[in-house]
């Protein structure tokens, strides 16, 4: 029993801690980097199009047929459709990024 170490009740040691947070801090900072990347390509595409005169190409919105009757969707799916908007809003996916992840999660 001398020199034998006590169970930590499943709560992360020290170097698990620093893991973790060396993860979301990573992952911060790969999200801001591409965001703020999309940011600048935006801005320079609309700098050149102003430039010349003209207005950016606007996105074309596919037509879709109208959907059948739908299965109610769960809280997963609600809260899964939230984060792929705000990711939308603050440029991370693109529209068709946003259109085939809404797709997956809906099942249609």
């Amino acid at each position: 029993m001398i020199g034998r170490r006590l169970a930590r009740g499943g709560r992360p040691g020290l170097i698990g801690a620093a893991a973790r947070t060396a993860v979301v801090a990573g992952t911060a900072t790969a999200v801001s980097g591409r965001v703020a990347a999309r940011q600048q390509e935006r801005a320079a595409t609309q700098e050149a199009a102003d430039r010349a005169g003209t207005a950016p190409p606007a996105p074309v919105a596919e037509a879709q047929p109208p959907a059948a009757e739908a299965p109610p969707l769960d809280d997963q799916a609600i809260s899964a459709l939230a984060r792929l908007g705000d990711l939308r809003e603050q440029g991370v996916l693109s529209d068709s990024e946003f259109a085939a992840a809404k797709q997956r999660i809906l099942g249609t």
